[in-house]
């Protein structure tokens, strides 16, 4: 056929072999949107961290309204005693304490605080099944259901204050949340980038990132296992 190149040894095709760069091209745009999706990302965890850090309060608040019940989650200093002074003030009507080791009772936290000793034995209650922020959500869940409870007082540590708020406001939507942070006297008087207290912060906000992450998917996974379901029943 006229206007077509002979074929030749090294083109049995006749037609022409594709240039040489293009492969690396390719190779090269994959490199770079790779390089730039990985630079966003950074970015935007970077950008997370700074607002996750200037959101933790430094100060303890001054509440100025009551709710229905107070909840505390235990594993950092002070956090229970705070909470009992809580309900003393009248600031709650009942408090659940979740998170507590298996051995500890209402009479052993009131031999600790002898003046709140009647105060502790006829209003608080103490959940030893959560051991972790998650159980602790679904543990102040069914307490809150079965006391009528409307409002919330969440008594927790500063740093640890929004993924606590988020997986209970998950829980209890309906449930007015009312953030109580306490700050430990090292948080006071550090600098938030001093090592022990930046290594503190870092992991906190990686696992507020996972616990966000988890619960966006959540009823992703949840609609997929109910197609699956229904297929499989068919």
């Amino acid at each position: 056929m006229s206007g077509l190149p002979s074929p030749t040894t090294q083109d049995p095709t006749g037609y022409g072999a594709p240039p040489r760069g293009r492969p690396a091209a390719w190779c090269q745009r994959i490199a770079l949107g790779v390089a730039t999706f990985c630079a966003a990302g950074a970015m935007a965890v970077g950008a997370g961290f700074w607002w996750f850090v200037w959101s933790v309060p430094t100060h303890e608040v001054e509440l100025d309204s009551n709710a229905d019940g107070i909840v505390v989650l235990t594993g950092g200093s002070s956090r229970v005693s705070d909470a009992i002074e809580l309900l003393s003030a009248g600031r709650g009507k009942r408090l659940l304490i979740t998170g507590v080791h298996r051995a500890t009772t209402t009479a052993a936290i009131a031999r600790v605080s002898r003046a709140y000793a009647p105060l502790i034995s006829c209003c608080v209650d103490l959940d030893h099944s959560a051991v972790n922020t998650v159980g602790n959500a679904l543990e102040t869940e069914r307490w809150a259901r079965a006391h009528g409870i409307r409002s919330l007082i969440v008594v927790t540590s500063n740093y640890h204050m929004p993924r606590a708020m988020a997986e209970l406001a998950r829980r209890l939507p309906d449930v007015y949340l009312i953030p109580f942070p306490v700050v430990a006297e090292k948080m006071r008087s550090e600098l938030w980038w001093s090592p022990a207290t930046a290594k503190l912060l870092v992991s906190e906000y990686l696992k507020y990132i996972v616990a966000q992450l988890r619960m966006r998917l959540e009823p992703v996974l949840a609609a997929s296992d109910a197609v699956h379901e229904i297929l499989a029943a068919r």
